[in-house]
């Protein structure tokens, strides 16, 4: 055989001397997978038993498997990297794929040193054995071989258990099992070639429970025999022949027996086909119409719970018939239908609860693992809430919407109306400000100077910034015959100025006070005080 496959150049895969089974690459979905099928008669029909690395995403065409000269298969993506699906430490002298379906790595003696019967996904075939402490994995749908929602336990007590993934595998999850105990002794699970289906104790080859006798016949010989735990959840045994395939012996008779089967809030039924389906338990919708396994949820809001008869005024209790429920109760106690009913109605922590055999056993959220049987008798009731209150709440929406406009309408006006307010009061003030500005540089352009030289330019002070450089006119220097000199600080205390305030300006103390800065500004001497700035106008 060739030391490297592609996914679209021939050959794509290694085939078994019967060409019954190949190894190689097959389609998922637009991409390729690596894996083990069984070859149909058109070559084109695929049964698939085994994939490496199976929740890897599938790699596309430019991919490459390879057989190293050191012994590893590795599968090379494009994008680059290597993806190992078989590696020993011995010598690797061959590979092959044999007609029983096992793969396997052998040294130069022809000593198998590797197999994927080793390392089985959802299917083993005839001779192959699923030992204690190993499980099957159902695939996630028939053309995705990624790992499923349900998974078969070879437990090392010698219990062979059907669980739903993810759920903990406790006693209440199982939904099958053989109901077998090891006392300490190691059991697996057989399927020869023969196809014969048996759970044997490794230490002394006893059977020690029979699932499918095999056949006697010489025809069995073109037979390949294969144990599947299928999508649905369910093992299964099938035979395979040159153009048939036939169903030989199922652990479950239907699908609706496997917990897990249809998601939270939902149960499981037959429609009128007498196919199986999942449907919402009242009070839920289901999450994606188009995956309806995936369970239900609520469609209606859920109330904070006051316990009591004060449930009453936000749930009721719907009763369906013909249910079966395979989760494990929180609580049972022997009551009639009402009291039961009742019961959960008032217990905050009761989604639901079952009637069966005059026991009440009742269910927290979210419901699980329940089913329609017309033969079980049984009764369960259902914690919904209010139908009032869902038709109430557009009513009240909309009434909340109109007040809410109202009151928005109502909160533009007032912050439009004190906007223009704040604008006019600004605009008036801002007028007051700049007359009196004006007016105080007329009185500069009308009286000069002061007269002082051209190098001395007074700065303009308003009266609150004087204040303020004063501490409010607190040190008085000393007085004249018009008012009186303060001491004072600039920049932070960094400038001192000495202020002087007139009082009663007349046109004579006007002039005196011209002379006097007149005098001031022509005058150099460091003990006098030199002219800085002027506040004229009305005090601010």
């Amino acid at each position: 055989m060739p030391s490297s496959l592609f996914p679209t150049i021939h050959p794509t895969s290694w085939l078994s001397p019967s060409n019954q089974f190949a190894f190689g690459f097959y389609q998922k979905g637009s991409g390729f997978a690596v894996g083990i099928w069984l070859v149909g008669t058109d070559n084109n029909t695929l049964t698939v038993v085994w994939t490496a690395n199976r929740d890897n995403p599938p790699v596309n065409s430019k991919a490459m498997l390879d057989f190293t000269r050191d012994g590893k298969i590795l599968l090379r993506p494009e994008q680059g990297g290597e993806l190992l699906i078989a590696s020993v430490k011995d010598q690797v002298s061959y590979a092959a794929m044999l007609d029983n379906g096992n793969f396997v790595l052998c040294d130069k003696d022809s000593k198998m040193i590797w197999q994927s019967f080793d390392y089985p996904t959802d299917t083993i075939l005839g001779g192959q054995t699923l030992f204690a402490g190993t499980q099957l994995l159902s695939s996630l749908n028939e053309s995705d071989h990624s790992s499923g929602r349900f998974h078969l336990k070879m437990q090392s007590d010698g219990n062979l258990v059907l669980y739903p993934r993810n759920s903990g595998d406790t006693a209440g999850d199982a939904y099958w099992r053989t109901g077998t105990l090891s006392n300490g002794f190691k059991y697996h699970l057989s399927l020869n070639y023969t196809g014969r289906l048996i759970l044997i104790n490794e230490s002394n080859l006893k059977i020690i429970y029979h699932f499918y006798p095999g056949s006697s016949s010489s025809s069995s010989n073109n037979t390949i025999y294969r144990a599947t735990l299928d999508v649905d959840g369910i093992f299964r045994l099938y035979s395979h022949t040159y153009n048939s395939v036939s169903l030989l012996w199922s652990a479950l008779n239907s699908s609706c027996e496997v917990n897990g089967f249809c998601g939270f809030n939902s149960f499981c039924t037959q429609d009128d086909d007498n196919k199986t389906v999942c449907r919402c338990l009242p009070g839920h919708d289901f999450v994606d119409l188009n995956q309806r396994s995936l369970g239900c949820q609520r469609n209606f809001s859920e109330a904070r719970c006051i316990g009591g008869k004060g449930n009453a005024d936000f749930y009721y209790m719907s009763t369906m018939e013909n249910m079966v429920w395979g989760d494990t109760a929180y609580f049972a106690a022997p009551m009639s239908i009402q009291e039961c009913s009742r019961s959960c109605l008032e217990d905050c922590n009761c989604g639901g609860a079952f009637l069966k055999n005059n026991a009440c056993e009742k269910q927290k959220p979210p419901l699980r693992y329940v089913r329609r049987d017309i033969l079980s008798g049984y009764t369960a009731v259902l914690k919904v809430g209010l139908k009032p209150i869902l038709k109430k709440q557009p009513v009240v929406s909309n009434t909340v919407v109109i007040t809410s406009k109202i009151a928005m309408v109502q909160i533009v006006l007032v912050t439009s109306g004190f906007t223009i307010l704040s604008c006019v009061a600004l605009a008036i003030f801002g007028r007051f400000i700049f007359k009196i500005r004006v007016l105080m540089y007329k009185w500069l352009l009308k009286n000069g100077s002061l007269g002082l030289p051209k190098e001395v330019t007074l700065r303009l002070f308003t009266y609150n910034e004087l204040k303020r450089a004063t501490n409010g006119f607190k040190e008085e220097l000393g007085k004249g015959s018009f008012g009186a000199v303060y001491k004072g600080s600039l920049n932070k205390g960094k400038k001192l100025i000495a202020v002087k305030r007139l009082e009663k300006l007349v046109e004579e103390g006007e002039r005196e006070f011209r002379s006097e800065m007149r005098a001031i500004g022509r005058t150099h001497h460091k003990n006098l005080v030199r002219p800085y700035g002027i506040q004229i106008g009305v005090r601010d």
